[in-house]
């Protein structure tokens, strides 16, 4: 779907690794997308070797060292702050492949409309330090810029992307249709794989601005690359009742293997895979049969869903079931692909679950599988 709104439109779509960048699903995206979008030099050296194609990179600040080596590959990088642009302009300038046009260099715009409701994930929340606004541009040397960017949203819609660009366009057109400026990058958060999403709509906007501003349009999704394309198999450690609540305690933790469900906060749908883990193979996808779990009182068996760590909030949240839980059932969540496996941590020192891939076939590929060696190794 992301590649055929590409073709329709004539717009280049990137793969934001910082949503999605476990290496054996970047080799399924790879004949699909025009390469990745990177937040600093680990993330661009990742998609370099394991995705390919464009690598565009933006950081609210670079170091001297990993400036240079990104020179040497990347084909934008995108400054957040004047003084950012000012500080490195001459190092960047000097470099043969930004001379020669291989390598483009551009700011992050901020044009301050919010469209969000989470303030979280706003760039556009008053005190944001993401991007330039307008009135920090005057007067400022832009020799050497071909290329403007601006990340507004977060699972949203074409509708909230117009009116966004349409108060970009505002402040920021007549920059645009200079003739230094060479591509717009319109950031992620287009959630384009939902079934509601008007891709058409979508489709119209970038033909509108590759037409009248003669630019090349990138667009980064990260999400929609990977909603709904993994799930996360817990077992039940323990279940009792405390403080008038049904608890069942989990192998997995929100902090650390599924921050989102705490930062978003993110509610991820609950399927019952087994009683008493008989039968439970070792990936099991929902939709096949297992009883979605319900909102707390829908079904007759209601539980808060808890980590094995010691955070009280550690909670994936409260569940109702059809039939009480026990002690080594399986359940699985769903959608787990994305901001999971890049945001987990080793708080509390709790185990990370392998990553495995369900091949076309049917056959299970462990890819990854944890130990204590990995917890050791970060600590020093």
């Amino acid at each position: 779907m992301l590649h055929e709104v590409a073709q329709a439109s004539g717009a280049r779509m990137l793969v934001a690794l910082k949503a999605f960048s476990t290496t054996a699903g970047l080799a399924v995206l790879r004949p699909y997308a025009a390469g990745c979008c990177a937040s600093g030099l680990y993330e661009a050296r990742l998609g370099a070797r394991h995705l390919g194609g464009h690598v565009a990179v933006y950081s609210p600040a670079y170091r001297e060292a990993e400036l240079a080596e990104l020179l040497e590959f990347a084909h934008h990088i995108d400054f957040n702050s004047v003084p950012q642009w000012q500080r490195w302009k001459e190092l960047c300038l000097a470099h043969p492949r930004v001379q020669s046009g291989e390598l483009q260099l551009g700011l992050r715009i901020n044009p301050c409309f919010s469209t969000g409701h989470t303030a979280l994930y706003d760039p556009c929340v008053p005190g944001s330090r993401l991007g330039i606004p307008a009135e920090q541009l005057h007067g400022v040397d832009l020799s050497g810029i071909s290329g403007l960017h601006f990340h507004t949203l977060c699972e949203q819609g074409a509708a909230e992307l117009v009116d966004t660009f349409r108060a970009f366009e505002k402040q920021f057109g007549a920059l645009l249709a200079s003739p230094q400026i060479r591509y717009l990058n319109l950031g992620g958060g287009h959630w384009i794989t939902k079934p509601d999403y008007d891709r058409p709509a979508l489709i119209s906007l970038l033909r509108e601005i590759r037409e009248m501003y003669r630019v090349e349009v990138f667009l980064e999704p990260g999400e929609a690359w990977a909603i709904h394309t993994g799930v996360l198999r817990a077992r039940v450690l323990d279940v009792f009742e405390s403080l008038g609540y049904r608890h069942a305690i989990l192998d997995v933790s929100a902090s650390a293997h599924m921050p989102d469900v705490l930062e978003m906060p993110y509610r991820p749908d609950v399927y019952a895979v087994s009683a008493s883990g008989t039968g439970a193979p070792a990936v099991q996808l929902p939709g096949e049969g297992y009883a979605l779990a319900g909102e707390p009182g829908e079904r007759a068996f209601t539980y808060r869903l808890g980590a094995p760590t010691c955070l009280a909030g550690d909670v994936i949240g409260d569940f109702s079931f059809d039939a009480p839980l026990q002690v080594d059932d399986i359940i699985v969540l769903d959608d787990m692909s994305h901001y999971t496996v890049v945001k987990t941590t080793h708080f509390n020192g709790v185990p990370h679950p392998d990553i495995a891939v369900l091949q076309a076939d049917g056959r299970v590929e462990v890819v990854k599988r944890f130990g204590y060696t990995d917890f050791e190794g970060r600590l020093g």
